[in-house]
This record gives C-alpha cells, sequence and structure tokens, in this order.
C-alpha cells in the first residue's frame, strides 16, 4: 500500500482544468478562433425585410459562403443569429427562443435601423428592439435596406473580433490601428532617445 500513488479529489474537474489550460494556450487557441471565425452557420430566421438584402448575400453574386458563412436550417447547430430587420413583439419570442437553442460561442448581428433604433416604426407598440429582450447584439449593419456589401463588412468585423479575442471579461476585442501621427510621434521619440545615448 506504501508504495501505490493515492490521488484525491474530484478527477474530472481537475481534467476540464487541464483540457480548458490546454485549449487556451497559444497556438491552440488561434487554431480554434480561425476556425470559429469561418465557420459561422447562421438559422434561417427572417424577421423582416432585412431577409431579401440577407438572402443576396448569400445568393451567387455576393456569396457569402466564401465569407465563412453558411445558412443552415436547425438552431441547435448555429453559432450566428442575424436579425434581419423590424423585431415586433411576436416574432421577438420566436428569436429568443432560437437564440436560446444555439450553442456557445455564440455571436449577433443586427442589421437595418429598425433593429438599431426601431426605424420607421419606432413609435409603434409592437415593436421592440434585440436588447429589450435579452439578445445581446455584437455588431450593428445600419441601412434601410442595409445592403448585401454592408452585411459582409459586418461579417469581417465579427471575423476579426473573434479572431482577435483575448479577454475574458467580455471587453472590445479589436485593438484599434494607430494613426499615422501616432506612429511619426513614436518614431520621433525613438529617435531622440537614440540621439540622447
Amino acid at each position: 500500500m506504501s508504495d501505490q500513488l493515492l490521488l484525491t479529489g474530484n478527477v474530472q474537474e481537475a481534467a476540464k482544468k487541464a483540457i480548458q489550460w490546454l485549449i487556451n494556450r497559444k497556438p491552440i487557441k488561434e487554431l480554434r478562433d480561425w476556425g470559429l471565425a469561418f465557420s459561422l452557420w447562421p438559422p434561417h430566421l427572417t424577421t423582416s425585410c432585412c431577409g431579401t438584402e440577407f438572402g443576396a448575400f448569400a445568393a451567387g453574386r455576393f456569396d457569402s459562403e466564401r465569407f465563412g458563412v453558411l445558412p443552415f436550417s436547425s438552431a441547435r447547430q448555429t453559432n450566428l443569429l442575424v436579425i434581419e430587420g423590424t423585431l415586433t413583439r411576436k416574432m421577438a419570442r420566436a428569436a429568443k427562443i432560437v437564440y436560446d437553442q444555439m450553442p456557445e460561442p455564440k455571436f449577433v448581428i443586427a442589421m437595418g435601423a429598425c433593429s438599431l433604433e426601431g426605424g420607421i416604426f419606432w413609435n409603434s407598440y409592437n415593436t421592440v428592439l434585440p436588447s429589450e429582450i435579452g439578445i445581446p447584439v455584437d455588431i450593428y449593419a445600419p441601412g434601410c435596406p442595409t445592403r448585401p456589401e454592408a452585411l459582409a463588412r459586418a461579417i469581417i468585423q465579427l471575423q476579426k473580433r473573434i479572431m482577435g479575442e483575448k479577454t475574458r471579461n467580455g471587453e472590445d476585442k479589436i485593438k484599434p490601428k494607430e494613426s499615422y501621427e501616432t506612429k511619426k510621434e513614436k518614431s520621433t521619440k525613438k529617435e531622440e532617445k537614440a540621439v540622447i545615448s
């Protein structure tokens, strides 16, 4: 009995922590984020008239598949919810059910002026915003209707956000680009340090 190793504690919990640690290491995490960014599957959930623009984005001219976006039929196998325009109270219940069925990690794009602030129906009794029903929006794509090019740009922004994810507390993951003036100031400071030393 003395030469045997005795382990105590919850082995399953320790294994989960070890797997999470391994997944969050640099090469595996970057590969996982790249795969997630280019396999965005939205469910077929047309909430309003912007659905025609989403259909144009998925058609041959704009070809959403080259962006890594493939519309899918079941909410349980998708990870991107595109709220396409006006969200009425009746449709909001269905959108919330679909959002709750989607597995983590999941993302939301709200397209059209109606999903941003109500659009032309802003004073209507039956129009709600995604944030009012508990659907957090990652990217807003403005327009009435939102052009397929704008939706493609929103997809690209979401992909950059997914691949640039470095924080765990939900802060914005995209780092702002440095302006030309900031780069110039940094280079002059380096030159000054070189002259002084």
